[in-house]
């Protein structure tokens, strides 16, 4: 299996910052970390994950 990994710039506001230096610690030890946990954790709340692994998984059934 080959993992790839991609590396982004994102830029936050001061304001947003110190709103998610709240959750550093409990999302993530690292920025990284913590950028990474927030963006699955909405993606798996809005369904979007399970909407892509139900229809490979049907996609490869066929």
């Amino acid at each position: 299996m080959c993992v790839m990994s991609r590396r982004i710039q994102v830029t936050f506001t001061d304001e947003q910052w110190k709103i998610l230096k709240r959750l550093k610690g409990k999302m993530g030890e690292s920025d990284a970390d913590l950028i990474r946990n927030i963006v699955l954790a909405w993606l798996s709340e809005k369904s979007i994950m399970s909407t892509i692994v139900k229809r490979e998984i049907s996609e490869d059934k066929r």
